[in-house]
């Protein structure tokens, strides 16, 4: 599935493009990794240029098997899309359901506070309702831990309804909040 998305620019922020990871991408993603909170809330590390090669193995893959659809976020100033890397959004459908799915999120260091996690999971929200729902997608989980604030807002930013708290289980070390957003609940 070869697909972009575009947000457009507003008054206070830049334009956004998102497109599925390539091999480009190796630099600034071991860049955005040497972010230490973005460390703190990720699972898998990427110190090296050997590490971005298998985070990206990992993505291809997932865009194969439809599990996992992850879009590299770029700020796009010139409208050509080839901006700076601001962040990540991803679609997880890993159940045997095709009711819901998961979707995440990061943003760079140097993105972070302008808006671009909400606005990037807005156009991924919008696009996997659009794509998936004539296949029974009728809702989109997101999860963080409980100290993750900045998540939170963001979750409610992009029209995800806080449900509930979740316990703490592996690889998660804390509590979390179970965000949801239904395909028919406008952000």
């Amino acid at each position: 599935m070869n697909v972009t998305l575009q947000v457009d620019a507003t008054p206070s922020a830049s334009a956004l493009f998102l497109r599925p990871w390539d091999d480009g991408d190796v630099e600034p993603l071991v860049e955005a990794y040497r972010d230490p909170t973005l460390r703190r809330w990720t699972r898998l590390p990427v110190e090296s240029i050997e590490d971005a090669a298998e985070w990206l193995e990992m993505q291809r893959r997932g865009w194969e098997t439809g599990e996992r659809l992850s879009f590299a976020v770029y700020e796009d100033h010139s409208g050509t899309g080839k901006g700076r890397l601001v962040g990540n959004v991803v679609m997880k459908r890993t159940g045997p359901s095709q009711e819901s799915a998961e979707v995440g999120y990061w943003t760079a260091a140097h993105a972070r506070g302008r808006g671009v996690a909400p606005r990037a999971l807005e156009a991924l929200t919008s696009w996997a309702f659009d794509v998936f729902m004539v296949e029974g997608l009728e809702r989109l989980n997101l999860l963080h831990q409980m100290d993750n604030l900045a998540s939170c807002r963001v979750a409610e930013k992009a029209g995800y309804g806080f449900h509930q708290v979740l316990p703490a289980r592996p690889p998660f070390p804390r509590d979390g909040h179970l965000h949801i957003r239904r395909a028919d609940t406008p952000a």
